[in-house]
């Protein structure tokens, strides 16, 4: 998975943002995006042996598709893609293993409050920590399908960065996670 500094030029969400300044795995762990490379089984039997590994090793246990198209999410298409890319955050961690398609997510580095853009494509598994402030959107092909994998019920509750968000038990708990303070 490439990752770089977004740019924060004004512009289309759905293009690169690329600032020209790459972001290593070291950095990635530092703000705890963990990121595996899972090749997509071939032929696409709908088995997914490498990530029931993850899945076990980490305690996933409810799996859900994503279909990110026009064709998938119908009329609710622009109103869902303009939702993803609000800045906010979850009370638990967001695991996306894509399998069609691409895009990228982006989350805040603290304490610098950069953006760190992460290009995600087929056989991504990327682990986006609870607490952390992060965005995702599509890239200019508009497509992407990823399973989305939970230890328990998802919640599905996003907390909009303000500052009784900064109060919350999972983000004072990821601050500490990342030793800042």
């Amino acid at each position: 998975m490439r990752a770089y500094y977004y740019d924060d030029i004004p512009g289309d969400q759905r293009l690169p943002h690329d600032s020209g300044i790459p972001v290593d795995a070291t950095i990635l762990a530092a703000v705890g995006i963990h990121h595996t490379f899972v090749p997509i089984p071939v032929p696409m039997t709908g088995e997914y042996p490498a990530v029931d590994a993850i899945c076990r090793e980490r305690g996933y246990v409810i799996r859900d598709w994503i279909d990110a198209t026009k064709e998938g999410l119908g009329d609710i298409y622009e109103a869902k893609i303009a939702s993803f890319f609000k800045e906010h955050m979850h009370e638990e961690e967001e695991i996306r293993y894509v399998v069609e398609g691409s895009g990228f997510f982006d989350a805040r580095e603290h304490p610098t409050d950069k953006w760190i853009r992460c290009v995600v494509e087929p056989g991504d598994l990327v682990v986006v920590p609870s607490g952390i402030y992060h965005r995702f959107t599509l890239d200019s092909k508009d497509k992407m399908k990823a399973m989305m994998l939970f230890k328990e019920d998802p919640k599905f509750t996003y907390f909009p960065r303000s500052d009784a968000a900064e109060n919350e038990p999972f983000r004072v708990d990821y601050l500490k996670k990342i030793a800042v303070q």
